[in-house]
């Protein structure tokens, strides 16, 4: 897949010192480096930009049963979820800080995946940086190879052209099916509740992976 254009920039936020200390000392113990391969005998759910983890850790707390791995790219957030896992104790969730894209070519095998989350991906609202939007066809055609039959692709996102753009990608391949509802509930965020008292409609997109008829 031949991407050379980023999705995403890093941005300089601060970065504080509990979350230099989880990234030295945690990221180590459950980080999984790239390039090496994601491996799981549970059901494996991959999430893409999970920011500062607050829905991961909630997610993965509500279905034990589960395997997740949270890829996400900015520092603060990725400590912060570190210092969440370890607070929590949790088992089932180690993270891949490293490109999304990238990590689903050379980390993840094909039809391993029992879903993917993308939530609130950065919109890139000016028209002319559409391109910069991590959702095209290329993706969706990637996103079809690594989820199993019948995994769903879950996203969500405030802004309404971006909800249109991904729903017209997805439904013009045709391995996937336009779903009602995803592999896991999503919890509700302090972003979401801060935009929907801004009076922002959040709107959640569920696509099943089938077979080409």
């Amino acid at each position: 897949m031949n991407r050379p254009i980023r999705s995403f920039v890093l941005r300089q936020g601060r970065t504080t010192p509990a979350q230099q200390r989880a990234l030295a000392e945690l990221l180590p113990v459950y980080g999984i480096s790239f390039p090496e391969k994601i491996k799981t005998e549970r059901p494996l759910v991959l999430e893409i930009g999970s920011g500062m983890g607050e829905t991961t850790i909630e997610i993965a707390k509500a279905h034990p049963e589960l395997d997740f791995v949270a890829v996400e790219v900015h520092g603060p957030g990725v400590g912060s979820l570190l210092n969440r896992i370890q607070k929590e104790n949790m088992t089932n969730l180690r993270i891949v800080r490293h490109d999304a894209v990238e990590v689903l070519e050379r980390m993840v095998a094909d039809g391993s995946l029992a879903a993917i989350h993308l939530f609130f991906p950065d919109p890139w609202p000016k028209k002319r940086h559409h391109k910069r939007r991590l959702v095209q066809a290329a993706f969706a055609a990637l996103v079809a190879e690594k989820l199993k039959s019948g995994g769903i692709f879950h996203a969500a996102t405030d802004v309404p052209d971006y909800a249109e753009h991904i729903e017209q990608v997805f439904l013009e391949n045709n391995h996937f099916e336009r779903m009602k509802r995803g592999f896991a509930e999503r919890p509700t965020t302090k972003f979401e509740a801060r935009g929907r008292k801004l009076g922002h409609a959040i709107r959640d997109l569920y696509f099943r992976r089938i077979l080409p008829s």
